[in-house]
């Protein structure tokens, strides 16, 4: 590779990191949740963050490069809904979090000097996205001269050249983090723990207690033996109103799905048509040009070893004479039919090293390929090294520096051009090979190990639904929505057989839920409809067709009573049934000397507990038992408790005893897991801190 292949390359590395690169470190691991109305009178607003707005045509602008980056990066020609969103979301979180960082680091005057820029970039520890992004993928070491020789190759380009423009908003990319590094460092270096913290946690992870209780779980009861009131509802929901709130505005929908996919005779009609290629593919005598002609997918012939195979031939394959054709097979939706065109034992790994040159600076390929030819011979007569000439004409510097030297390498780890010629020829040939990257001499140094490889063509036709079985499946959907009203939803969807599946708290940017992965259309129009309302059409997605109703909408910040009734239906429950044991609990410790007495008079048994610290509130045999056991450790020793509604059921305990640990003689490793658990928690609640300050507004719902 080039330098400019070789930028090419790190770039595209650069640019993934910079699509997941935090602005600051606490920003990582948190996604901007917040919503709002749309403000009609500026269609550009995307979002706003502190009076400053997010503009849509940015961000659209950052999405599309980003998504243009993502795809050299990872090779992916058509990417998912799910990535797509995942771009997006990452794309606002950068636009957000540098409206949001600028402002507090404008505020208290931080800056990142010049040094401190070099550092980070070419210094002794270099910052780990400049790492990542300039690691050798053979060695896996950090390739120091690759970074150099970048850098002084960026500094010769013009400063409208693209790669040029991507480095520099790298580098501020780099510069911005380390701004938001020096911001949380000021928050975090002034947490304080002081030693009875330390004491305190010391003693809540070795402090000992034995206890007795005795319990009545709330199963005890039969959910039908219990008639919930309105009371019982808000007495819950006030206790609790905090667990309500919704951090951003949501939706919960309705839907049943017709199912359009293939039918049994959609397959066999697929099948019979790949079936029928297998009399001219087996003739074939250029299966390359029969691919390329006739597959689906138009995948190059190269030589695999065991285990590269889709697994439905490779075993086959592994096993069968050359010309021999399997199928049709179903693989990964698709019929196929495979070809073994070659079988022939390899080396497992080769060490190589080569020259590059570029036609474009040689004048065009026949002059670059004489070019190649002079430089073989030089070589084969002694008058130059191979190194000398690596040095001399190479145009792929990071190799040209180690005498052209590319190491050693299995199967798989170069593009098959290159490929191919060194694992098929011999120790000590030079090849004279053309890729996408230039003309290279090659000289194979090396080849260790042999096994068998097979070169396989193979032929495929994706199993799709026909149109018949579509236009089924859509008629009885669109049928479905005639009859519907806003009341009888739940009963057409019984009288057709259908299950009802629900969307539970979809947001306004969701690609899909619930099973449906491509449904932005479905989410769109829920976020643009009423409560109660039907869609207005039967959405296609993927090979189902989908007929829908929106059945709440939760605004941002604390949801109302009647929103949340139906998901707090279980723990009003148990609360009024905590009443009923409670009260049961109450006669039988009336009079009683004991806890054994409390039991049979309750009609429940008593269990010793060993060993429980307040840090880990588990009952054995149980799950966590959060106020009990901190009521456990408030209470003396010897005296039978007053019954306590916990997670399971209604508890009455006696303490046997406590054992104290011994004295903490020195704090200073408490001090620290306290201190590292609060660094932790801050990162999180500085930023959300900081969104609530800047009234983070988010209007994507409206736009994507």
């Amino acid at each position: 590779m080039g330098v400019m292949g070789y930028l090419r390359d790190r770039m595209g590395k650069i640019v993934a990191i910079v699509i997941g690169l935090s602005l600051f470190a606490f920003i990582a691991s948190e996604a901007v949740r917040s919503g709002g109305s749309f403000f009609r009178d500026d269609s550009n607003e995307l979002g706003n963050v502190g009076g400053e707005k997010v503009p849509y045509d940015e961000f659209t602008k950052n999405v599309d490069q980003n998504t243009k980056q993502f795809e050299q990066q990872s090779g992916q020609g058509n990417i998912s809904p799910q990535i797509t969103t995942y771009i997006q979301e990452n794309t606002w979180n950068q636009m957000v979090s540098r409206l949001i960082i600028k402002k507090e680091v404008d505020r208290v005057g931080l800056v990142v000097g010049d040094d401190e820029t070099q550092a980070m970039i070419s210094g002794n520890n270099p910052s780990p996205q400049i790492v990542q992004a300039f690691t050798n993928p053979q060695t896996g070491q950090f390739d120091r001269s690759g970074l150099i020789n970048a850098i002084q190759n960026i500094k010769q380009m013009k400063d409208d050249d693209p790669q040029k423009v991507r480095w520099a908003d790298f580098v501020s990319q780099l510069i911005q983090g380390k701004e938001g590094e020096k911001y949380l460092s000021l928050i975090t270096n002034g947490l304080y723990v002081n030693s009875l913290e330390a004491k305190d946690d010391y003693e809540a992870k070795n402090k000992l207690v034995n206890f007795k209780y005795t319990s009545l779980d709330y199963s005890s009861i039969a959910d039908n033996k219990v008639t919930l009131t309105d009371a019982d509802y808000s007495s819950y929901y006030d206790e609790h109103k905090g667990e309500f709130k919704n951090a951003q505005e949501t939706r919960d929908i309705d839907y049943v799905s017709f199912n359009g996919a293939p039918s049994k005779q959609d397959s066999a009609d697929v099948r019979l048509q790949v079936s029928k290629l297998e009399p001219a593919f087996k003739a074939s005598t250029n299966d390359s040009l029969y691919v390329q002609i006739n597959a689906e997918t138009k995948t190059p012939l190269t030589y695999q070893r065991k285990g590269k195979l889709d697994p439905k031939i490779d075993s086959i394959m592994f096993g069968a004479a050359v010309g021999t054709v399997y199928g049709p097979y179903l693989s990964k939706g698709s019929y196929s039919l495979a070809k073994l065109v070659d079988a022939r034992m390899s080396p497992d790994s080769v060490k190589a090293r080569h020259i590059l040159l570029n036609p474009e600076i040689e004048g065009g390929l026949p002059k670059t390929l004489a070019k190649a030819d002079s430089i073989k011979k030089i070589i084969e007569s002694g008058k130059k090294s191979f190194a000398d000439m690596a040095a001399m004409y190479s145009v792929d510097k990071t190799s040209a520096a180690k005498g052209g030297e590319l190491g050693t390498f299995g199967r798989g780890a170069m593009i098959p051009a290159f490929e191919e010629p060194v694992f098929n020829g011999k120790k000590g040939e030079y090849k004279i090979v053309t890729t996408q990257y230039g003309v290279h001499l090659i000289q194979i140094e090396d080849q260790k190990g042999s096994s068998k490889v097979v070169k396989v063509a193979v032929v495929d036709k994706p199993l799709t639904a026909s149109s018949a079985t579509q236009t089924a499946a859509y008629s009885k959907a669109q049928a479905f929505l005639i009859a519907l009203t806003k009341d009888n939803f739940n009963e057409q969807a019984t009288k057709a057989g259908l299950k009802k599946l629900v969307g539970e708290n979809v947001t306004a940017t969701a690609s899909g839920f619930a099973g449906l992965d491509n449904a932005r259309d479905l989410v769109r129009w829920a976020y643009k409809a009423n409560k109660g309302d039907l869609s207005d059409q039967v959405f296609t997605i993927g090979d189902q067709y989908v007929v829908a109703r929106l059945v709440e909408v939760k605004k941002k910040g604390i949801l109302p009573l009647e929103t949340v009734k139906k998901q707090i239906e279980v723990p009003v429950r148990n609360m009024v049934k905590g009443k009923m044991l409670t009260d049961k609990f109450t006669a039988a410790l009336n009079g009683a000397s004991g806890i054994d007495q409390v039991a049979q008079k309750a009609g429940s048994k008593v269990t010793p507990v060993q060993n429980i610290v307040f840090a880990n509130p588990i009952i054995p045999g149980g799950g966590a038992e959060y106020k009990l056991i901190g009521t456990i450790f408030g209470s003396p020793v010897n005296k039978i408790s007053k019954p306590v509604a916990g997670q399971q059921g209604v508890y009455v305990f006696i303490v046997d005893n406590f054992t104290n640990p011994a004295p903490l003689t020195n704090a200073v490793r408490e001090k620290q897991q306290i201190a590292q658990a609060m660094m932790q928690r801050s990162e999180g609640q500085v930023f959300d801190a900081l969104k609530d300050k800047d009234n983070v507004k988010d209007y994507r719902g409206k736009f994507l």
